[in-house]
């Protein structure tokens, strides 16, 4: 009987969905799949990641829904799009994980870690490696409780109106937008490929 030892863990990198992935639908909820705008910068961050051997998972609080605004089919669909976008570039995510609960407590909705420590556990990532982005310092404060080691904030939500955009930051990185974050995957991420 073989023992082999279990698959070294590896690194991800977490992006936040409304603001990153997609515009910002400003206060509220992107309710419709007609207003899911997916954000080119999106695509080439994910396209820097795959360049460097990293996986890629978005973790989003949608409220919208258990609060009856957001119809669950709408949501599906919201991601089926932005999954069928990146399959047309040649790109994929490795999960999407969505907070729905409207109490701010639930282990799952950010800040708290729990989409993050759901991700690593289902898909063997690890967490003390990975980087989290995002729009808003919830997302810098959901990295930091879940131990990743680095975290982006973007000042610009795709709106030009992001209420985080003038406060300080406890971010590894700060950067203007989801373009800007593309070049600085470019260049910090580390390369997981092997030589």
């Amino acid at each position: 009987m073989s023992t082999a030892a279990p698959p070294e863990k590896r690194p991800a990198l977490f992006f936040d969905r409304d603001g990153v992935a997609n515009a910002s639908p400003g206060p509220g909820y992107v309710n419709r799949l007609a207003d899911f705008r997916i954000l080119p910068g999106f695509l080439d961050c994910v396209r820097a990641a795959a360049g460097r051997g990293w996986p890629c998972v978005v973790v989003t609080n949608q409220r919208g829904v258990s609060r009856g605004l957001t119809p669950p089919a709408e949501l599906e669909a919201m991601h089926g799009l932005l999954r069928r976008t990146l399959a047309d570039r040649g790109l994929a995510l490795l999960d999407i994980l969505v907070c729905t609960a409207a109490d701010d407590n639930h282990p799952d909705r950010k800040p708290n870690p729990g989409l993050l420590l759901t991700a690593a556990a289902r898909h063997n990532l690890d967490l003390s490696r990975s980087w989290m982005v995002g729009d808003r310092e919830k997302d810098v404060e959901t990295g930091r409780r879940a131990g990743v080691a680095v975290t982006v904030r973007l000042d610009d939500d795709g709106t030009g109106a992001n209420p985080d955009k003038n406060k300080p930051s406890a971010a590894t990185y700060r950067v203007p937008d989801i373009a800007a974050c593309a070049d600085l995957l470019r260049t910090r991420l580390p390369d997981l490929r092997a030589p």
